[in-house]
């Protein structure tokens, strides 16, 4: 079945002043969190994949890489002591390192300061889309690295709206600062073959749409 799902029409000056405002917005850590709270419903939606995939249970010692956290959002959904975030934003980690509980690291996506092999489950949200073909490769490439065989890297990254009637929704998707949205297809053959996809299924958190892929680590 083919979805046709219908543009917004946005004059080009409007959607230059719209993109401006969230570039500007992005740029203050609290200000760019309390939008994302209000469009994603409290970030409901990731949490509850978060949960559901991830969350740790009683005894568990597993180890917890963050890849790409931003402002530490979900830092609070493991032990701090076994949670590590990193992002290539300084501003973003200072405004984690204050806020947040776990260890925050400035990093580059495709070379990570981290010994083959030393965690056990991996996060992804929302970054791929803001990364082309080869660096979201080279990423997951790095994350493959760092985590342990069979460990499981949860991914939820944004889809084009599939509800023509989510008109919120398509509005941000027209204005999305992520540059590299990609359908299903695409963002399977970003995985590459560290990872076998063990399920995978669609969410909306607020009026925001994710594809969720649970991956697990493949043995060499």
């Amino acid at each position: 079945m083919v979805i046709v799902v219908a543009k917004l029409p946005l004059s080009l000056p409007t959607f230059k002043t719209m993109e401006s405002l969230l570039d500007n917005l992005s740029a203050t850590p609290r200000a760019w969190n309390a939008l994302r709270w209000v469009v994603e419903a409290g970030f409901h939606g990731e949490r509850e994949v978060i949960a559901r995939e991830l969350r740790p249970w009683h005894g568990d010692t597993r180890r917890f890489i963050d890849f790409g956290c931003g402002t530490g959002e979900f830092a609070g959904e493991f032990p701090a002591e076994r949670y590590v975030g990193i992002d290539l934003s300084v501003t973003y980690l200072r405004f984690a390192r204050r806020n947040r509980r776990g260890s925050f690291f400035a990093s580059d996506a495709a070379a990570l300061p981290f010994a083959n092999a030393s965690f056990d489950a991996g996060l992804i949200v929302g970054v791929l889309h803001h990364l082309p073909d080869d660096l979201a490769a080279a990423a997951m490439g790095e994350l493959a690295r760092i985590l342990r065989p069979a460990a499981t890297a949860l991914v939820i990254e944004d889809i084009p709206p599939p509800d023509s009637w989510n008109v919120a929704g398509q509005l941000m998707h027209s204005i999305d600062r992520g540059g590299y949205i990609r359908s299903d297809a695409d963002y399977r053959a970003i995985f590459g073959p560290g990872f076998a996809i063990t399920s995978t299924y669609t969410m909306r958190s607020g009026i925001c749409d994710y594809g969720v892929y649970v991956l697990r680590r493949t043995y060499d």
